[in-house]
């Protein structure tokens, strides 16, 4: 039994406006969550105001002032306490909602900084006087005149001063720096034909630079790679493959890493529609079903992709922060990201991220000395080159030695050298080299033009099984095997309505399912083989991914998961001593063989190490 709250007056209470101070400020707690909230606002204005170049400073992690300073078109005296007022915007004129294309148009932003801190906004139109505007808590002063240059400078002092709560809930200054950080580089990431600069002024004067972005030129695929290469760093689009794919309307562009550079978290992946900011749970579905087949369920790929479409085919009017967006058909959305990832990872053909021969050098480099006193270096002096032959050759044994001629072919195990008919030339100058040798009997070691390859036999076998087998499974189709007693599964009518909508789907992948009566389907059919399968659980899990993701993988990734356990069982066991035709013609299938890079598990199977690399590890350079 309930208790009266003796804080609620148990008269009924009576209907009444809210005062416009009120108002705003219950609007602000929707769209300035924090300081980065501010930030994210101010800088899609100055995008829209088609800024080329934007400063932003702040201090104290936001808190005590922000400050955003761009070169667009600007404002007008007269405009400016109108951009004050709840609903007040030059991105729409309210006659077509679906039909946005610009950043901003809810008209809520200013007026709801204004609302909780002190603004002061500073512009100026090209041919016109400047002019400066206060508001602090609601408060609107009237307008100066100010001297400034052509754009707008929006300074925030005291966020949430007038709701003194809202300050028990933020974070360390730190914390909210890197909020303010992250939200600069993801829109950095957007347009990158902008300039952004990011500045820490907590200790007063010019304060520091965190982060700088210049302008970047050429098309779109030059300046986001350089772009990138900026935020994300070089390591990232070194090994990332660029995207452009359409579908009914809808292009994907981007870069998408390769799977063998995966992280073990979502936070490198960066989603954009139209060029807005997004975290929508169907695209980070569809870019995590997209490397499926590559990655294990504890890696997560990285991407920055970018879906151009029509506005009127996506509602970007969802939330007020703008972060959701709702597309018209977002299987085709799903759809464009999924093919035009994997069509991208196939051309990569057998391509591996250049960090697995970092970490490799890593992991050779030795422990450093134990003694807290660094050792010292004694440079000696160059030898003549007389007296480097000298010593070559007194390190150089009989050629006439039974075993260890020079011509005598390396191939074979570690422990002896065994003859072998001598490659054909050009092997070397192929992408995986030529085989030179085997060691404890499971990796292939090859050389190539300008270093060697190291290859795990049995991971790289596997993926090529793996292949074959599903290419043969989608020329011929999945078998289906009829159930003797068809399986009746219960579950709500929207449920088995969902369900039925992609029946013809799963009946593609040997799962036949029937409607049987109200909230109920009769499994008639299962894929041969899963073998004896629990029909029920089956459908429990495809019903699980219709409501997260829309659409369900759950059948596909159970065949695949078979086919691969099927490959690793069919492939070169570890412990095979392999012929040197063996080992090359293995290399040689890997180059023609889409994602041989990596294993069915997301594991590289093969690690390049460039002669340059290798002269470092013994110090030679």
């Amino acid at each position: 039994m309930s208790v009266p709250d003796p804080k609620i007056s148990q008269e009924r209470p009576a209907i009444r406006q809210l005062d416009e101070a009120a108002i705003n400020r219950i609007a602000a707690g929707e769209v300035v969550e924090r300081p980065a909230s501010a930030v994210k606002e101010l800088i899609e204005n100055a995008l829209d105001a088609g800024a080329v170049r934007i400063d932003v400073a702040y201090a104290d992690g936001g808190k005590t002032m922000i400050r955003v300073a761009d070169d667009g078109w600007g404002m007008a005296a007269d405009e400016l306490p109108v951009a004050l007022e709840r609903h007040a915007t030059s991105k729409i004129d309210g006659s077509d909602l679906l039909n946005i294309r610009s950043f901003g148009f809810r008209g809520e932003a200013l007026p709801s900084l204004g609302a909780v801190g002190r603004l002061t906004i500073t512009s100026r139109v090209a041919g016109a006087e400047g002019a400066v505007l206060t508001c602090n808590g609601g408060r609107i002063d009237p307008v100066r005149p100010a001297a400034a240059g052509p754009g707008t400078i929006v300074e925030l002092r005291e966020l949430f001063y007038a709701t003194p709560a809202r300050l028990k809930f933020l974070r360390t200054d730190r914390a909210e720096a890197q909020a303010i950080t992250d939200v600069v580089k993801r829109l950095a990431m957007a347009e990158p034909f902008v300039g952004f600069t990011l500045r820490d002024v907590s200790e007063g004067g010019e304060g520091r630079v965190t982060f700088r972005a210049d302008p970047e030129h050429g098309d779109l695929f030059d300046a986001l790679h350089g772009r990138l290469s900026r935020v994300l760093g070089r390591e990232f689009v070194e090994n990332a493959i660029g995207i452009d794919a359409t579908r009914e309307g809808l292009r994907l562009t981007g870069y998408a890493a390769l799977p063998t550079y995966s992280r073990g978290s979502a936070v490198a992946q960066y989603l954009f529609v139209n060029g807005r900011p997004v975290r929508d749970k169907m695209l980070t579905g569809a870019l995590r079903g997209a490397y499926a087949d590559f990655l294990s369920r504890d890696r997560h790929p990285a991407a920055v992709l970018n879906i151009e479409c029509d506005p009127q085919a996506v509602d970007v009017n969802v939330h007020p922060a703008k972060a959701e967006v709702r597309f018209r058909e977002p299987g085709i959305a799903r759809g464009l990201i999924v093919s035009g990832l994997r069509h991208a990872l196939a051309e990569a053909g057998h391509r591996a991220s250049t960090t697995v021969a970092g970490e490799t050098l890593g992991a050779m480099r030795p422990e450093p000395a134990p003694s807290a006193q660094p050792a010292r270096v004694y440079q000696m002096d160059r030898p003549s080159q007389r007296a480097l032959r000298a010593s070559y050759a007194a390190q150089v044994p009989d050629p006439q030695m039974q075993g260890f001629a020079e011509t005598a072919s390396p191939m074979g195990r570690v422990e002896e050298v065994v003859e072998e008919p001598a490659p054909e030339p050009e092997a070397p100058q192929r992408p995986l080299g030529a085989a030179r040798a085997q060691v404890h009997e499971n990796y292939i070691i090859a050389q190539t033009g300008d270093g060697i390859v190291i290859v795990d036999q049995h991971a790289a076998h596997e993926r090529l099984v793996y292949e074959t087998l599903k290419r043969q499974l989608a020329d011929n189709g999945v078998a289906a095997q009829a159930l003797l007693i068809p399986e009746i599964v219960e579950m709500s009518e929207g449920d088995a309505a969902r369900l039925l909508e992609t029946a013809d789907d799963l009946a593609r992948l040997g799962l036949t399912v029937e409607a049987f009566g109200p909230g109920a389907v009769a499994v008639r059919e299962t894929p041969a083989i899963l073998g004896q399968v629990d029909a029920t659980a089956l459908i429990r899990d495809v019903l699980d991914e219709l409501a997260d993701a829309g659409d369900s993988r759950s059948v596909q990734e159970r065949i695949e998961a078979i086919l691969s356990r099927v490959a690793c069982h069919g492939s070169v066991r570890s412990g095979r001593w392999m012929k040197a035709d063996e080992m090359n013609a293995l290399l040689r299938q890997m180059e023609d063989t889409p994602h041989s890079g990596q294993c069915n598990h997301g594991r590289p199977t093969y690690v390049e190490l460039k002669l340059s690399d290798i002269e470092r590890l013994f110090g030679r350079t």
